[in-house]
């Protein structure tokens, strides 16, 4: 008989004087009924309640005769019932999935806990000590059930729990719900401490090479016996369930890819190691196959982990990293390849790969970038809901609401993607009948709910419409449309599609004006205009699209072109450059404004430098959006055309005032301050606002390591940025004869306007440049005499104090000013901390507390490698210490009051005593007790805990004050290393809490 079949009959038949009929958890119950006097429970509870019953009856407390509680004694009833639980976990052999959805972290705890004690190991020591290949096969399986156990409660408790809706209060049931709540906290703690050896423990499993065994009943029962009476026999290799070292490995696989999937959250290194083991799971999965009984593992879960490690690992092999849908749409998101994340949507319309849901998760965080200012998604956002639309309707769902806002101005463009989606999205040769009847459904649909007839026309005449409607269904159609507008008069016969109309002249006119309009080619356009030109004379075929948009300022030396081709042709391929150019298709811009250049440079001079000074202004768009991106210097031949521009002396030349502002941006960005300050023409200087403020600003970065009394050009850039903010006064007699003062907000006195001043510098990325601005602008902020919160900056002493003419000044205006800066400056540098302190410092001036803490909190993680090295003094300055203690006072978080106050060069004891007297503080209170280093407040805390009759947290506070690296006598080097490991963990906590 194998050992198997031995358990399988020793768990009915071992005692003889057990019935046949009864089932074995009744002969467990009435077992426990007769050893232990328990009351009868309810007929055929579930086995892992049992477990529950055994263990709550083993660990009650006792009362002694004085009336004291006593922990629960070591009896034969008590290790009985702890026994019979044992045997009920392996009745149902140990499978931590069907025991973590019935116990509570507490009861499996001590159920594991027991069985480690059972199975010989000693209490005390550290598994990650212990060499599991020279321990019994029992004992080392019970150390991989109990680290197991631990290493999946701490992922578990990481997920979001839905809180259940309480129900009517009873005191009773509350104490016992926060009790257990308390005790699992507690466990939960000691297991994520212990965390690192567990995992330490399992990869030390994965490299045994043999097979192990669990407890069964029958080697629980010899267990239990006298030790004379066992004979070796539970030390033996063949003694209880048989686990074979495949299935182990893959169940430790499995867990060790868990938890290092959510340790990857904030390492992504640690990614690779999950994504190893999940694939490692897999193997073993295929090796074992998915019909083993001790090792049950979820494959959907499983799937879904490799897919997600898939994405958020990077490869070497670029082909491996783009093998999935979902690797190429992280990618694009990533990226900001939009066009290319529509074109892997409308591919998939095809093949249904892609779940519903993450259609819907991709177009929701799109929209919510779009929320958020990026305008430029909104086109995005309609082709990926267009897309998911489709989708849904060849699924039989529902279309959803979104589709219906973003397509409440329908529009020739949209009605064309729509239609390209639908052509894509069916094949029509293999669709089935359903599939074509819900496609022509849709599009019907699409007829009825559009009023525009052009855009009726665009569906009904296109070629998947007329195949898809018969023609009964098209004359239907064409009778409701009838009904609900009576002017309509359409003919009954099929529609013809736009190109199989007889070639009219007006139609091979409006042909070519469509091909016109679409064509980016410079010598195709050149083409179709010499056509129309030789259809008719009469058109100015400039104007045929209301998109074609050339400035003002261009607009009247080409219109002042007397040959009609001409004219069109270099106001077309004018129009047509700026807007790839604007969209950013940098190719196609510049063969078109290249077509221009070679047109123009025949007979028009002053035309040649104004396609010269664009195509300097698309090469810089060029620069910037490519390789300067990286960081990468531009070509000196490029910084050469930028000094000729701005030195350019060309008379009656029309110039766009954007092209000085880029080229002003582009030099001081890269760190052409020399010239800046010392070559550019004064007349220039003088005429150019954006060339004043540029070499303004290169002068004051270069003056700025410089001493206090050198730096003159400072105090003139100051003067400048002042006048621009200035709001110029005049007095109004009112209709009751006093004279009243009114202020008109946008300034004529200076050099220019202050919405153009910050659209300039938002052009900028030096950081040296926008911290030198973004000081001043903080500096003039603080100048007013009533402000209370007052920001800090970097460079700020460089700027004057004063104001000769206070009242002129918008400060609300500036106020503004200074958040824009900050965040535009934060999306160039997210981690510059003296920017993030002034984003802090906005917060705490306008009164959100919990914003402000959050980014000083930041401020000092990114100079400190998230708290693992101290906060420079620089950063963490006083001033910020007493706002942040501010803030916590505020938010009603006073222990972390009192933690702060020990920040500061001199300790504020006041501060902290009176934090400490706080009743009602919304932070943890004792368990930040740690985090104090100070011994006096610590006395403080053990006294006020004393006086409240408060046990347990003077018990705390004691605990605390007991720790022999903060005894007093200790060297000053151990007391400041006490107080930085304190500091750290007690930072690292805030910030855990605030990001």
């Amino acid at each position: 008989m194998s050992a198997e079949a031995a358990d399988r009959e020793a768990a009915t038949s071992s005692r003889p004087c057990t019935p046949p009929q009864t089932s074995w958890f009744e002969f467990l119950l009435e077992e426990a009924l007769l050893e232990t006097h328990l009351k009868k429970p309810c007929p055929d509870p579930p086995p892992v309640q049992l477990i529950v019953q055994f263990l709550e009856q083993a660990s009650k407390p006792s009362v002694n005769e004085q009336n004291q509680v006593q922990p629960p004694p070591d009896n034969k009833r008590n290790r009985i019932l702890k026994l019979l639980a044992l045997k009920v976990a392996a009745h149902l052999k140990w499978d931590l999935d069907v025991l973590e959805k019935s116990l509570s972290v507490p009861v499996l705890n001590m159920l594991l806990n027991e069985l480690l004690c059972i199975s010989k190991v000693p209490p005390g020591t550290k598994h990650v000590d212990v060499d599991l290949s020279s321990l019994p096969p029992t004992t080392a399986m019970a150390i991989l059930l109990y680290n197991r156990w631990a290493i999946r409660t701490i992922v578990q408790s990481s997920f979001p729990v839905k809180q259940v809706k309480p129900g009517p209060p009873q005191l009773s049931v509350m104490n016992q719900i926060q009790q257990e709540k308390e005790l699992t906290e507690n466990i939960l703690k000691v297991l994520k401490e212990q965390a690192a050896d567990s995992i330490l423990v399992l990869e030390a499993a994965l490299k045994l090479n043999k097979d192990l065994y669990v407890h069964t009943i029958r080697t629980l029962d010899l267990l239990a016996m006298e030790p004379g009476m066992v004979n070796g026999e539970t030390e033996s290799s063949t003694a209880g369930l048989k686990i074979s070292t495949e299935e182990m490995q893959c169940q430790v696989c499995y867990d060790l890819g868990a938890v290092y999937f959510q340790q990857g959250s904030t390492n992504a290194s640690v990614y690779e190691n999950a994504k190893e083991k999940f694939f490692r799971t897999k193997e073993l999965i295929s090796k074992i196959g998915s019909s083993s009984l001790h090792c049950t593992i979820d494959e959907k879960r499983l799937a879904g982990y490799c897919q997600a490690c898939g994405v958020l690992t990077s490869s070497s092999n670029s082909t491996s990293q783009q093998s999935t849908p979902y690797s190429q749409i992280h990618c694009c998101m990533r990226c900001g390849n939009y066009q290319e994340l529509v074109k892997i949507f409308l591919e998939d319309n095809l093949t249904l790969s892609l779940p519903v849901q993450f259609r819907q998760s991709v177009l929701r965080e799109l929209l919510q970038k779009t929320q958020q200012g990026n305008d430029a998604l909104d086109e995005i956002c309609f082709r990926i809901c267009t897309c998911n639309t489709v989708c849904d309707v060849m699924q039989g769902r529902a279309i959803g609401i979104q589709f219906n806002q973003l397509f409440l101005k329908p529009n020739k463009e949209k009605i064309d993607f729509l239609l390209e989606v639908c052509t894509r999205s069916i094949n029509l040769e293999h669709a089935s009948e359903s599939l074509k009847r819900k496609m022509a459904a849709f599009l019907k649909n699409m007829c009825l709910s559009l009023e525009d007839l052009q855009l009726v026309f665009m569906i009904s005449s296109h070629e998947l419409f007329i195949t898809l409607l018969k023609d009964d269904e098209r004359k239907l159609l064409i009778d409701q449309m009838r009904k609900r507008s009576p002017r309509i008069n359409l003919c009954t016969k099929p529609v013809t599609s736009f190109y199989d109309i007889p070639a009219s002249a007006s139609v091979n006119i409006g042909q070519l004006e469509h091909q016109l309009i679409l064509s980016v080619d410079p010598w195709r356009i050149r083409q179709i205009l010499i056509e129309l030109h030789g259809m008719t004379s009469e058109r100015q075929f400039w104007t045929i699209s209301s998109k074609w948009e050339v400035p003002n300022v261009y607009g009247g030396v080409i219109l002042g072109i007397k040959d009609n081709l001409t004219r069109d042709l270099v106001y077309i391929l004018m129009a047509k450059g700026l807007h790839c150019s604007a969209i950013k298709d940098f190719v196609h811009a510049k063969q078109l404004f290249a077509a221009c250049l070679e047109l123009v440079t025949e007979f028009s001079p002053k035309l040649r430098q104004v396609m010269l000074n664009e195509m300097l202004l698309l090469d810089i768009y060029t620069h910037e959006a490519g390789a300067g991106v990286s960081g990468e210097r531009p070509p000196s031949d490029l910084i050469s055309r930028v000094r000729g521009y701005l030195e350019m002396r060309v008379p009656d030349i029309p110039l766009r005032q954007v092209v000085a502002e880029e080229c002003v941006a582009f030099m001081l960005n890269w760190r052409e301050n020399e010239y800046l300050t010392m070559q550019v023409p004064l007349l220039l200087v003088q005429t150019n606002p954006y060339v004043k403020l540029g070499q303004l600003l290169a002068a004051t970065c270069k003056e700025l390591p410089g001493p206090k009394e050198s730096r003159r050009t400072a105090k003139d850039l100051w003067e400048v940025v002042v006048q621009i903010c200035s709001v110029s006064n005049q007095h109004k007699r009112g209709n009751d004869g006093r004279v009243s003062l009114i202020k008109h907000r946008e300034s004529t006195l200076g050099i220019m306007y202050r919405n153009e001043l910050l659209s300039f510098i938002k052009k900028l990325r030096e950081p040296l440049v926008l911290t030198t601005i973004l000081s001043l602008f903080v500096k003039l902020h603080n100048v007013r005499e009533d402000i209370v919160n007052d920001i800090a900056a970097e460079h700020i002493s460089i700027w004057p104090s004063t104001i000769p003419n206070l009242q002129s000044v918008d400060f609300e205006a500036v106020a503004v000013t200074v958040k824009e800066l900050v965040s535009y400056a934060l999306t160039i540098n997210s981690n510059n901390h003296f920017w993030l302190i002034i984003q802090a410092d906005i917060y705490f001036a306008t009164n959100q507390y919990s914003a402000a803490l959050h980014y000083y909190l930041q401020a000092g993680a990114v100079c400190s490698d998230f708290f693992n090295k101290m906060v420079p003094p620089d950063v963490y300055t006083d001033q910020v210490i007493k706002r942040m203690i501010k803030c916590c006072s505020l938010l009603n978080c006073h222990t972390q009051v009192a933690i702060l106050c020990q920040f500061l060069r001199e300790i504020d004891y006041k501060t902290a005593f009176k934090a400490l007297q706080e009743q009602n503080s919304h932070d943890a209170m004792d368990s930040y007790y740690d985090y104090i280093w100070d011994v006096t407040i610590l006395e403080y805390l053990t006294y006020l805990h004393h006086k409240r009759g408060e046990t347990d947290k003077r018990q705390i506070a004691i605990k605390a004050i007991g720790q022999t690296e903060l005894n007093a006598s200790n060297p000053e080097e151990v007391l400041q290393l006490a107080a930085q490991r304190r500091k750290k963990k007690f930072l690292q906590a805030m910030a855990k809490l605030y990001f």
